[in-house]
């Protein structure tokens, strides 16, 4: 049979993770009540980023090439996250280890091409 006492520890952890999460979340809607900041007048109201109102509804859909030009930055960020500590240690590694990188960063100058060929990168 199990002994269950060896869960406290975790219930409690548990218990308190839980109280401290809803009052993070409780304790500013009830301090908010207690101050009128939840009163809205007209000048809560308006534009306060850019000062000037929305032109367009802010749930529009971003065109398809925005996300593709993300995946690309993200692709080429990664290939320099892989090229540091392989740049460290080639020495210690062999011609094995630069024959690898050579191909690995060829296959990401063909996919840089051939994302440039099908106008990935370009905007209008």
């Amino acid at each position: 049979m199990v002994d269950l006492s060896q869960y406290l520890p975790i219930l409690m952890f548990l218990g308190i993770a839980l109280a401290l999460s809803t009052a993070f979340v409780v304790l500013p809607m009830v301090a908010s009540r207690f101050t009128g900041a939840h009163k809205p007048t007209p000048e809560k109201l308006t534009e306060y980023e850019c000062g000037f109102p929305a032109f367009e509804d802010s749930r529009s859909q971003y065109d398809v090439r925005f996300y593709l030009v993300a995946i690309l930055f993200i692709l080429f960020d990664l290939e320099a996250a892989f090229l540091y500590p392989w740049a460290v240690t080639v020495f210690d590694l062999g011609w094995t280890a630069w024959i690898s990188m050579m191909v690995f960063i060829g296959e990401l100058a063909l996919g840089l091409v051939y994302a440039w060929k099908m106008g990935a990168l370009e905007w209008e």
